[in-house]
């Protein structure tokens, strides 16, 4: 946000910018809480137009990257999955029976 009365947001190419040229006036914005649309990578520049304001250093360059590439998911950790505990199962009767027949054994 900033006042609209005081300031205003210019869309300029990069040698404007540069220069602080703002004889071009077609990307002119004025509402003191604009919205801009960053939906192609690339660089964007924007300078406030009022008096000398953009040679005292009110300018802004965006860089729009492109889209990163969704991030994969990580590995599955050993035991987060059912056939883990499933297993784990099975081992502890095995375990179990084990224990029983040595028991009987020894009875």
């Amino acid at each position: 946000m900033y006042d609209k009365a005081s300031h205003n947001v210019l869309k300029v190419n990069g040698s404007d910018f540069q220069t602080c040229l703002t004889s071009n006036t077609t990307g002119l914005l004025t509402s003191g809480n604009d919205v801009i649309t960053l939906a192609k990578p690339g660089k964007k520049w924007y300078i406030c137009a009022v008096e000398d304001h953009s040679t005292e250093g009110m300018k802004l360059v965006i860089n729009v990257s492109e889209a990163a590439a969704p991030t994969p998911l990580p590995p599955q950790k050993p035991g987060s999955s059912g056939a883990s505990e499933i297993s784990t199962f099975k081992s502890f009767g095995l375990m179990l029976a084990a224990l029983a027949a040595f028991k009987m054994i020894l009875a």
